[in-house]
């Protein structure tokens, strides 16, 4: 999954504006073009784990993914990461047919895993992340890591705003990192184009949403994102690679943990994440996107230091940091909102 040697140097920095507004403007393009459609075949129903009242169309991800890929690939040309546009396209296609017609969990699994493991393996050899750990063990860490990660996307994608607040901060870090010299060029363009596509969606996402995602969405976002901070670790970041998507991880890891400790059927739809309930406690929307989306900044400011600290226990410190801050905001999910806050 390593996107190549080359760094951006400092003198190639002056496309990565161009590259955020031309994909938002490509993808808010696309969506108008296809909202018309999404809306007669591509409706999402409200249903007892909805955060949503009335049918609102899906498949939104179709202009993201398309925007990020053809912004990022007019730029990079040769030097585009085939390997993951390809897992990208492939892993949408699975996405789409999912919002068409659900697949069964075991197929959607395996399809996903070959996705994510085609990037895994072909990695090059040299590109570790943990050397100390045998290679094929890494490897298979690696797959799992990266399988649960673009699932966990899809998890938490499931209030108005929700991936605008994580995703932007995220890439746009990413995107600042690599304008540093921090990340490979490839990886730098690719946030970029993804950062701008994202807030190309925004509008129409916004509460209450005309528009999602859908699957043909989160699950390729999750792919990229994920592959993005997997080159932030394989430059030896790895604190920051922790730190960026903490709040994602954190809120999709616990809930998971929690619903297999109660034999709940974990793979089923539900409504018990952080965020999920913090609706219900009393949180509004714009509330509860708006306090993920701070979180993200800090973590992103964390990330940063982390990466210019200069030692393991300063990296270590700051890991601690910022699991602490998100510790907090998921324990203000959790509990009803005080009258007294909501005025």
């Amino acid at each position: 999954m390593n996107g190549g040697p080359a760094v951006l140097a400092i003198a190639e920095w002056w496309p990565i504006l161009p590259v955020g507004a031309a994909a938002a403007i490509l993808s808010a393009l696309i969506i108008r073009l296809i909202r018309p459609h999404l809306q007669k075949h591509a409706l999402a129903k409200p249903n007892a784990r909805s955060s949503h009242r009335v049918p609102t169309p899906q498949g939104a991800g179709i202009a993201v993914v398309a925007a990020t890929l053809i912004v990022a690939g007019s730029v990079l040309a040769d030097r585009a990461p085939a390997g993951l546009f390809g897992a990208t396209l492939f892993i949408a296609a699975l996405g789409f047919a999912d919002d068409i017609k659900p697949v069964p969990v075991l197929p959607r699994l395996v399809l996903q895993a070959i996705a994510v493991g085609a990037l895994v393996f072909a990695s090059p050899a040299e590109f570790r992340v943990a050397s100390a750990v045998p290679f094929w063990i890494e490897r298979g860490l690696l797959l799992l890591a990266g399988l649960w990660f673009v699932n966990l996307v899809n998890f938490m994608d499931g209030l108005d705003w929700m991936t605008v607040a994580e995703v932007v901060p995220i890439t746009a870090a990413l995107a600042i990192l690599g304008i540093q010299g921090d990340l490979p060029l490839p990886t730098t363009i690719v946030t970029a184009a993804l950062c701008g596509a994202m807030i190309g969606f925004a509008p129409f996402n916004r509460p209450v949403a005309s528009i999602f995602l859908g699957d043909v969405g989160s699950l390729p976002i999750g792919l990229i994102v994920g592959w993005s901070l997997l080159q932030l670790a394989g430059e030896h970041h790895l604190a920051a690679a922790l730190l960026l998507p903490l709040y994602y991880l954190a809120d999709a890891t616990v809930t998971l943990l929690r619903r297999m400790m109660r034999h709940e059927p974990f793979w089923v739809a539900h409504r018990s994440h952080f965020y999920q309930r913090a609706t219900d406690n009393g949180f509004t929307v714009t509330q509860v996107v708006s306090e993920v989306f701070v979180l993200n900044l800090v973590l992103a400011a964390l990330a940063a230091t982390s990466i210019r600290a200069g030692s393991l226990a300063l990296e270590t410190a700051l890991v601690a940091l910022g699991g602490a801050a998100v510790a907090l905001v998921m324990v203000r999910f959790s509990r009803p909102r005080s009258k007294t806050a909501a005025i």
